[in-house]
């Protein structure tokens, strides 16, 4: 869409547009990152767990060759020895999938924080089109991995080569020496040839991880319409929003003009201001601002008051303060005694006593 527009993706990434590729599964995730702790993590288990495993190995042929050895070969016997040998093995390298699939698990979680979507896996028909296909061949991505997947062979095989040609004079003398020995020779150069590996997977895991953040963080970015889209749908468009305002000020408006007919009085500054209060002794604690306007808006209060016969007070600071005061709260206490004074005035006018 920013291709089409013209416009460069050069704004940050809005919450919801994060929040929006994050629903989408498109997170900044590594597969180096997942490779290396695989490595590492097996490495560990192999270095503790292979004198068990080749105990346990060498247990299994030994029962196997005795059980042929004694037992009559019949179809029932072969299903059996087929089962238990499955079996079997299965328990010797069950601890080896174990740390593999935490291991997968554990690694994607702290990359990507707890995630369930399912929008991956809906058929995206974009995807079978020949053309697009062949773009992604020959795309920055593609280049990118290609680049990681060179260093990595050239990485891993000069270590090996620099490993291998450094235990090249103690393996000369292999000849001379009897089979056990020569297949821990060899045992010990693969793990120390595996332990360099692993340093250099991570160090690619954290070079790749770093990647695939700046990667997804360009991925993300927006033009400036798209920011100005994504605001509108989020805050509603500006012209509807003030025309909603405005409905609501007239509806305010009008009943506020309302409660001034029936009001005690208005006080007023004396042509700029307007405000009419109402108290009702029963139900209210205080007097109550139930109108205020300035300017024409004051004029017409007064005008309509007078229609009404609602007594009119000058009082210019007073009016200068209550008009502060919001359209149906109570006069504040410092007023008490000024606004007592006018409605006490009020109330002598029409024959009443406070």
């Amino acid at each position: 869409m920013a291709e089409e527009s013209g416009q460069e993706r050069t704004e940050s990434a809005t919450a919801k547009r994060r929040e929006d590729f994050r629903e989408k599964g498109q997170v900044a995730q590594s597969k180096e990152v997942t490779t290396a702790a695989l490595m590492c993590l097996s490495l560990i288990l192999w270095l503790f767990y292979a004198p068990m495993f080749w105990s346990d190995t060498e247990d299994l042929v030994a029962s196997i060759l005795r059980t042929m050895g004694t037992a009559e070969v019949t179809p029932l016997f072969v299903i059996e020895m087929a089962w238990n040998l499955s079996l079997r093995t299965l328990l010797l390298l069950l601890p080896i999938f174990l740390i593999s699939m935490l291991t997968g698990f554990f690694s994607s979680y702290l990359q990507v924080g707890p995630l369930f979507t399912t929008k991956p896996f809906v058929p995206d028909l974009s995807k079978f089109d020949p053309i697009k296909g062949m773009g992604r061949f020959v795309s920055k991505r593609s280049a990118v991995e290609l680049v990681k997947s060179l260093a990595k062979v050239v990485l891993i095989g000069f270590v090996a080569y620099l490993t291998v040609r450094g235990e090249f004079e103690q393996a000369l003398s292999l000849v001379d020496m009897e089979p056990v020995k020569t297949l821990s020779f060899l045992g010990k150069t693969l793990y120390l040839v595996m332990i360099k590996i692993c340093f250099i997977m991570i160090l690619l895991g954290f070079a790749d991880f770093a990647y695939a953040k700046w990667e997804m963080e360009q991925k993300m970015k927006m033009t400036k319409q798209e920011q100005k889209e994504e605001y509108k749908n989020a805050e509603g468009d500006p012209a509807i929003k003030a025309r909603i305002r405005a409905l609501q000020q007239q509806m305010s408006r009008k009943r506020m003009m309302e409660a001034v007919p029936k009001a005690d009085v208005i006080v007023t500054n004396p042509t700029h201001l307007s405000v009419a209060l109402s108290y009702v002794r029963d139900k209210m604690d205080a007097p109550q601002v139930v109108a205020k306007g300035a300017g024409h808006m004051a004029l017409r209060i007064r005008e309509l008051a007078k229609k009404n016969r609602v007594p009119l007070v000058e009082n210019k600071p007073v009016a200068r303060a209550l008009y502060q005061v919001e359209i149906g709260h109570p006069v504040p206490e410092e007023l008490y005694t000024a606004v007592a004074e006018v409605l006490a005035y009020v109330y002598s006018l029409k024959g009443k006593r406070t």
